[in-house]
């Protein structure tokens, strides 16, 4: 395992890193220069982006605790974990079931500093961080830490979420089905999908912001969205507006077309 002055050494401060900007966003402390004026320029193309953001945060709050609580799934893997910003998801699980295990999953050399030195879990309860791509599902599925915290004879909740608007065509329905296969039936799938459909030339015009900052993205309108839950089992109320998803307090006034993404949480079966 690479130690934390390698890890430093491959942080790049020269260029944006959208884990970084989404920390900046909602007012974190953890990014560079770049990073703030990337979500500055962002904003800028639209003001909303904020709110858009911490939704998309609510949703895997809501989703990870649907999972532990309702469905009972006590192992979780966390495709690009970004920033610690509380409540983590092993602090959502634990909270209902302290056994619950997390492997987390991100690219980011800070990202990765952070987790290990800020997200421990219960002690009944486990966490574990992977280096690793969502592009090399491989890296992820073959690493000790997820061969050691994960039992494929148990349902596993797969998150993947504020990720796959990152991942281009035509790769992108493999690579979520590379990850979901290998999990056992009554896994499942919760995950967020980037959409122009709300509001089309502002969330168009930070898209092409994003990819200016080379960080290249693609939105899917609903229709491509649900293709990728094809094969499971939908929970209520299928794929919608993220902060429609099983709402709470939370959620009340929330302008829909502030927020452009959705989600949806699936039964593998």
């Amino acid at each position: 395992m690479a130690g934390l002055h390698e890890r430093t050494q491959r942080i790049d401060t020269s260029t944006a890193h959208s884990a970084r900007v989404y920390d900046y966003i909602l007012g974190g402390k953890d990014h560079y220069p770049v990073d703030a004026e990337a979500g500055d320029a962002m904003c800028r193309h639209w003001p909303a982006l904020p709110v858009h953001m911490r939704e998309n945060r609510r949703f895997m709050h809501r989703a990870g605790r649907y999972l532990a609580q309702e469905r009972g799934i006590r192992q979780f893997l966390d495709i690009g974990t970004g920033l610690p910003t509380a409540p983590n998801l092993h602090e959502v699980v634990q909270e209902v079931a302290p056994e619950s295990r997390v492997v987390y999953v991100d690219n980011d050399p800070i990202v990765l500093a952070h987790a290990r030195a800020l997200l421990q879990g219960s002690a009944e309860g486990a966490t574990a961080y992977v280096d690793a791509d969502m592009h090399d599902p491989e890296a992820i599925l073959e690493s000790p830490e997820f061969r050691s915290l994960i039992d494929l004879d148990k349902p596993v909740g797969l998150m993947i979420v504020g990720v796959l608007h990152f991942i281009m065509p035509p790769h992108d329905r493999r690579l979520v089905r590379r990850l979901l296969d290998p999990l056992p039936p009554g896994s499942h799938l919760a995950m967020t999908i980037g959409t122009g459909d709300f509001a089309p030339e502002e969330v168009g015009r930070v898209s092409e912001e994003y990819t200016r900052q080379g960080m290249p993205m693609v939105l899917r309108d609903l229709r491509v969205a649900s293709s990728f839950f094809e094969g499971t089992e939908l929970v209520e109320p299928g794929v919608t507006q993220v902060h429609t998803w099983r709402p709470g307090a939370e959620q009340d006034g929330v302008d829909g077309r502030a927020i452009a993404m959705y989600g949806a949480v699936a039964r593998k079966v």
